[in-house]
């Protein structure tokens, strides 16, 4: 009956809508819209002869009549079709078939505005690109008067009414409009200064939503005070750059020249939210104009910002630093459109474009979270984008996929491209293969706004409607801002040696402050001496700003922080202690965690047989007092959310985990998406345990959980690779913003990294954390034995910029974990978590080793029968993590108790100095020997050998036992992984096999 109504609403005017409909001609798939409409009559006939209720009143009606005109029997002898061929003679010949067929094509031709308009809407300010890289226009779009044929319309059909559709607003009050007017409005709405695609979007209610915004006759319209304010902050942007132009014409600064609109927008976005109820914005964007939008959008002190050009200035706080378009900011202000507190967060970021986009989003989810915040009413978030790098970056996608997602939604986001309409020196044709940048967006089903930067008030609309749209919907939405770069890629590039014509085109393009300012005063809305007093004044303010910046300034770099966490230092920066860390438990807290841990704490909940025993076996361990890997983590996280710690566990399996050993998420066996977690089960008034499978994302996801961490030293914040090795796809945050992120941006962080690594005949790319990465990135120095005055362990943990451990007991696991929080201070926490030793019978603790006095081993020693004589002790292997088993099992099978020590090295960066001092000279006659089971080239090797020959002063060597260096982290073969793993067990325990040999 679906084509029946639609017919008849068609002809009617009935208010029938086909949400299922997609086709983009508004017909039913593989029928034309115009030619069709005969068969249609057709099977509407014979569905009113069945029951005349089958049909709309009006074909009853139609059908009656010609029934009641024609002879006895005449028209059941009659195909309905000739009903619209005139063969009838009682009806007007043609007449219906001419109705049905006209009113087709126009609401044919009104969708095609909406699908296609965009890609004729005048978008490039130049006027000399097409935004889609696309000149031809398509063939169902009106744009000359020979194109009605394709509708088979003429000119004559111009002056003609048509009933419009429900499924548009250009009417307005108007049900019907002649079709010339009809192409107008579509004209007005879809092919000017802005275009908009949306009509991918699968729900109805958006879609008319959207049509509204933009169809709706004179709704783009502004007051003359919004015009006048408009304006101001159009100053504001130009002159600033002029300033810095004048002032510094040869530094860098990536400015804003050619997209000036861009902070007009975003304040607009900024005030329609704040009305909305958003009292905080967290905002992530590139080199390009971050300067501008920290003076007039964040409004950081000016002075502070000219200061950083100053090359005489010296840093006051420790660390390298940052270029200044690389620094974030912080602020707490009045929005003086609507007199509310506003939150403005920019994220400091380096250059890699786009890596910022899922540090904002997780700390935009961390703030919402923390605030109760769950339907996004409160905080939100804006990145900025490049329009090169929004359709080149993989990680955009990657934080499009988070966007929906429940653990990691932010309920929305507004995306500015500014789209330059070039990428460094790429022409975009050869830097996409789709038509738009911002293609991607569409993935989410984001509804994507096109606009001329050159039409200030077209932007604002844009602006306003994304707001309003974000605010309705929760949903992502995307501006993509068409503009161009006045200069090169920065001011000392030079773009005309390879975009000469688009550059002679910008030497003659006005500026779009002039050209809205002429338009104002033509319009008048403000004089020409108003306009010139609100330059002046502003020129003012940045000409007394860049005199404060030269009274002795200093760069403190903490007043750029973008994540400043005020209850957790002291005034100047500092930890408020920087005492020892007990991290023991009280026995009372263990035996109730384990109790938890080990049932399922609702009743009647069906699990699974396989847990069943795991949870069994558990219990068994209880009863001996001891725990495995998954227990001891249980003891971590559940004494930290004992003491108001929120705990967030995230990555690729994680509920269950990788090796099925962790089952935080119990699955009811017999009623879907019945769930139980045991942990947030533990203590009545306990912070909430999160643990989240993740999308298959490793770049996006570490990136989000690294953001989530910023926002609250309070909360222990991990992410699990399913397998260490796949850590390398997201290289970029760990070079870019976890290994260097104090220094650059004095940011604290204690994000945790949980990568399995072990050497199990599991192939190369299931085996190696690539530990070497990170220890070549530690920033302790091995030439230099560290003296400190206080807590040893404390203060070195404090200079360091990350923390490396190996742990090879469930109860040291435990100990660092909670280590995490106790400290002072904030470092990110790199753990090589184990695969075989999850299940090992020796990789066992004992409840007293997490007993109260009881804190983290940096290093274990040897504490069976070597170390009652360590005189003589022939030699002394190092090692770390699940090597110390295999080691200890051949010295076992060998009988080598008394000969030879095994020391394990528990933390490897901060280097325990001290430790293996004190194990060296105990151990005074004997061979020191470092063994891994990486390859020589990888693993550890390369980082303890010159800290142990700092130990021993050089006076004795330090010999490497291990695989030989590869290529590959590991072989694929397991006859040569056993191979392997005897020759250097063998090399290990023959005590005469480094005698006279200089490694």
């Amino acid at each position: 009956m679906s084509q029946f109504r639609a017919l008849a609403a068609v002809l009617r005017g009935g208010r029938w809508v086909d949400p299922g409909r997609s086709c983009s001609s508004g017909a039913a798939p593989g029928h034309s819209a115009v030619a069709g409409s005969s068969s249609y009559v057709e099977e509407m006939y014979f569905a009113w002869l069945e029951d005349h209720k089958n049909v709309h009143e009006s074909w009853d009606a139609f059908f009656r009549n010609i029934q009641d005109s024609s002879p006895s029997g005449e028209v059941g002898e009659i195909r309905p079709s000739a009903l619209l061929q005139g063969r009838v003679q009682s009806h007007s010949p043609g007449m219906a078939q001419k109705v049905v067929e006209d009113h087709l094509a126009v609401h044919t031709l009104i969708r095609a505005y909406q699908i296609r308009g965009h890609h004729v809407a005048q978008l490039d300010p130049l006027g000399i690109l097409d935004a889609d890289l696309d000149s031809f226009v398509p063939s169902d779009l009106i744009t000359t008067i020979d194109k009605l044929g394709f509708y088979n319309l003429d000119e004559s059909d111009l002056d003609m009414s048509f009933q419009l559709p429900p499924t548009t607003f250009i009417g307005g009050a108007d049900n019907t409009l002649p079709l010339k007017e009809i192409i107008r409005r579509l004209e007005t709405s879809y092919c000017g200064h802005i275009g908009v695609e949306y009509m991918f979007i699968n729900n109805v209610d958006q879609c008319q939503w959207i049509r509204q915004k933009f169809e709706t006759p004179g709704i783009m319209q502004f007051t003359d005070a919004e015009k006048r304010t408009l304006l101001a902050r159009l100053i504001r942007s130009t002159r600033f750059e002029d300033f810095l132009a004048r002032k510094w014409s040869s530094e860098k600064r990536f400015g804003l020249e050619g997209c000036e609109v861009l902070i007009p927008a975003l304040k607009t976005m900024i005030d329609k939210s704040s009305a909305a109820g958003i009292d905080s914005v967290i905002m992530g964007m590139p080199h390009r104009g971050r300067l501008n939008v920290l003076a007039n959008v964040i409004r950081k002190d000016l002075d502070q910002i000219f200061c950083q050009f100053d090359p005489k200035l010296e840093p006051a706080d420790e660390g390298s630093g940052d270029v200044k378009y690389h620094l974030g900011m912080y602020h707490e202000r009045i929005n003086r459109e609507t007199d509310k507190n506003i939150t403005l967060s920019l994220m400091a970021n380096p250059s890699h474009l786009e890596a910022v986009d899922p540090v904002v989003q997780g700390k935009t989810k961390a703030e919402q979270f923390y605030r109760g915040d769950t339907q996004g009413k409160k905080v939100m978030s804006i990145l900025i984008h490049g329009d090169a790098a929004f359709a080149g970056q993989g990680v955009v996608y990657e934080t499009f996929h988070l966007s929906e997602l429940p653990s990691y939604t932010t309920h929305g986001t507004i995306h500015v491209v500014v789209n330059n309409q070039i990428g460094f020196t790429t022409d975009p044709r050869v830097a996409r293969s789709s038509p738009y940048p911002t293609d991607v967006a569409r993935v989410v089903n984001a509804p994507i706004f096109h606009v001329n930067a050159d039409d200030p008030e077209a932007v604002m609309y844009v602006c306003r409607v994304a707001a309003e749209w974000r605010a309705t919907f929760n949903k992502d939405v995307v501006i993509d801002l068409v503009c161009y770069r006045r200069f090169g890629h920065n001011e000392m590039d030079e773009p005309m040696f390879t975009q000469p014509l688009m550059y002679k085109q910008i030497c003659r393009q006005e500026q779009v402050l002039k050209k809205y300012s002429n338009r104002l005063i033509a319009e008048g809305v403000v004089t020409l001496q108003d306009f010139e007093e609100e330059v002046s004044k502003y020129d003012k303010i940045c000409e007394e700003a860049y005199t404060s910046s030269k009274d002795g300034k200093i760069l403190h770099i903490r007043h750029w922080l973008d994540s400043p966490w005020p209850d957790f230092f002291t005034a100047e920066g500092e930890p408020k202690s920087m005492s020892g860390v007990s991290t023991g438990l009280h026995e009372e807290v263990l035996q109730h965690i384990s109790q938890i841990a080990s049932s399922v704490p609702l009743e009647g909940f069906h699990i699974h047989p396989g847990v069943s025993r795991i949870l069994r076996g558990r219990a068994d361990l209880v009863k001996n007092r001891q725990m495995d890997w998954a227990l001891g983590e249980y003891m971590a996280f559940g004494s930290l959310l004992k003491d108001g710690i929120h705990v967030r566990l995230s990555g690729q399996d994680v509920e269950r985990g990788t090796f099925s050993h962790r089952h935080h998420v119990l699955h009811d066996q017999e009623l879907d998406k019945l769930i139980c977690v045991p942990m947030n089960h533990l203590w009545a008034d306990q912070a909430p345990y999160t643990v989240c499978n993740s999308s298959l994302s490793e770049y996006g996801v570490l990136g989000f959980e690294l953001g989530f961490a910023m926002a609250s030293p309070n909360a222990l914040i991990l992410w699990e690779a399913q397998f260490g090795d796949f850590n390398n796809t997201a290289q970029c945050i760990i070079d870019q913003f976890i290994s260097p992120g104090q220094a650059k941006w004095v940011r604290n962080n204690g994000i945790v990294l949980l990568l399995p690594h072990g050497m199990e005949g599991m192939g190369p790319e299931h085996s190696s954390a690539r530990p070497e990465r990170f220890l070549q990135m530690s920033k302790d120095d091995p030439d230099h034995f560290p003296e400190f005055s206080g807590d040893f362990e404390v203060q070195q943990l404090y200079e360091c910029n990350w923390i490396v451990v190996n742990c090879s007991t469930p109860a040291n696991y435990c100990h660092v974990l909670r280590r995490q929080i106790l400290l002072p201070f904030r470092k990110p926490l790199i753990i090589f978590t184990p695969k075989s030793l999850l299940r090992h019978p020796d990789a066992r603790s004992s409840f007293d080793d997490l007993a109260e006095g009881t804190t983290f081993k940096r290093l274990i020693p040897d504490e069976g029968p070597a170390s009652q004589n360590p005189a003589q002790v022939k030699r002394v292997i190092f090692c770390t993590g699940k090597v110390y088993y295999e080691l200890a099992r051949e010295r076992k099978r060998q009988k080598l108790e008394r000969d030879i020590a095994i020391i394990r090295l528990e933390q490897i960066s901060p280097f325990p100095f001290d430790l293996v001092r004190a194990e060296a000279e105990r151990y005074g006659n004997a061979e020191l020997v470092w063994c891994q089971e990486e390859h020589k080239n990888m693993g550890y090797c390369d980082y303890v050998r010159p800290r142990f020959l700092t130990v021993v002063a050089n006076q004795k060597p330090i010999w490497y036992v291990g695989r030989d260096p590869a290529a590959a982290p590991a072989t694929g073969n397991k006859s040569t992984h056993l191979n392997e793993l005897k020759r250097f067990m063998d090399t290990a325990f023959n005590l005469n096999a480094f005698q006279g040999k200089d490694l």
